[in-house]
Order: C-alpha cells, then sequence, then structure tokens
C-alpha cells in the first residue's frame, strides 16, 4: 500500500511524499507544530489568568526548540508523544510558577512526563521597562510585559516499570492511582 502525503512548500507548489524517511519527517514536523502550539494556547491562557500581564515576548523558534526536545524525549517511549503529560512552569527569581499541565493525546495513558522551565528575561529588562514606565507619557505599552528567555531546562520523568522490555500502549481516562 502506497502511502502519499501532500505538503504545500514555500513556492505553493505541492510536493508528493511517498518513502517512509520523507513521510517520517512529514509526521514530525506536524507533531513539532502541533506541541509548539499546545504551548502558544498555554502561554496564552497563562497570560490572563496566572501571570497577569498584558502581553508575553517569546524569542524566535524558542516553543519549537522545547517541542523538538520533547519529540526526542519521546522516541525511546513505548507510546511516543501520545504517552507524554507535560508540565509547564515559569521560573520567577527562585520559585516556579506553575502554568499548565498538558497532554498530548489524552485518551492514552501517560507513559512518561516532562518538566519544563520557562525562565524569564534577565533582570536587565525589568529595570529598563521600569524606567520606561516612570520616565514617559505612556506607561500602558511597558506595563505587564513578560520576555521570556531563549534558555530553558527540561526534565524527563518515566511513569512505568518495564521488566519485559516492551509495553503497549493502553487507550483510555488517564487513572489518579
Amino acid at each position: 500500500m502506497l502511502l502519499l502525503i501532500q505538503l504545500f512548500t514555500g513556492s505553493g507548489s505541492l510536493e508528493y511524499l511517498s518513502n517512509a524517511t520523507n513521510v517520517q519527517d512529514a509526521f514530525t514536523v506536524m507533531r513539532t507544530y502541533h506541541l509548539a502550539s499546545m504551548l502558544e494556547n498555554c502561554l496564552y491562557n497563562a497570560k490572563c489568568t496566572k501571570l497577569h500581564c498584558t502581553k508575553i515576548l517569546v524569542p524566535k523558534g524558542l516553543l519549537t526548540k522545547v517541542a523538538q526536545e520533547i519529540l526526542k524525549f519521546s522516541l525511546t517511549e513505548p507510546c511516543g508523544l501520545r504517552g507524554c503529560i507535560l508540565h509547564v512552569n515559569l521560573e520567577c527569581g527562585h520559585k516556579h510558577l506553575a502554568l499548565d499541565t498538558l497532554a498530548y493525546d489524552s485518551t492514552v495513558e501517560p507513559t512518561f512526563e516532562v518538566n519544563l522551565v520557562l525562565k524569564r528575561e534577565s533582570q536587565l529588562w525589568d529595570h529598563f521597562s521600569d524606567f520606561l514606565i516612570l520616565r514617559t507619557w505612556f506607561p500602558n505599552i511597558f506595563r505587564g510585559i513578560l520576555k521570556l528567555s531563549p534558555k530553558f531546562l527540561i526534565t524527563k520523568n518515566v511513569l512505568y516499570f518495564s521488566v519485559s522490555g516492551s509495553e503497549a500502549c493502553s487507550s483510555g481516562l488517564v487513572s489518579n492511582s
């Protein structure tokens, strides 16, 4: 059975992918994009509910880079990315603020969890924004701006113990046991 996937290239033409390497690459790109958009939605929701800021400045490519690292973690997992639970945190000084917990596929029993700690940009930005707020006539523009650093911390915890070395993915609701 031949599997064909159509991709739109930058030139607007269609490219057909039929070999395994290209199909695998296409799925990897789709998973990366989906995971990055989940992270973007998480930050958007946290902006008003937990961070109480008007704007979050995210370095270009940060969410894609984080998504790629999470995909690397999932390569050795029995359920792959579908078994991932992602805890998103923001480092504020020496404290971590929990922003959200995301499940890539909520129908699959989690096999591993990833703890992501996003970091704020250095204190220099805070002093710069304070200077602009206090010494200009348009303080509302800079009030409540959170700038993320391109640096982040990501760790993985396995949620299972395998004796046989192979695990099957079980679909169903996540249990609290």
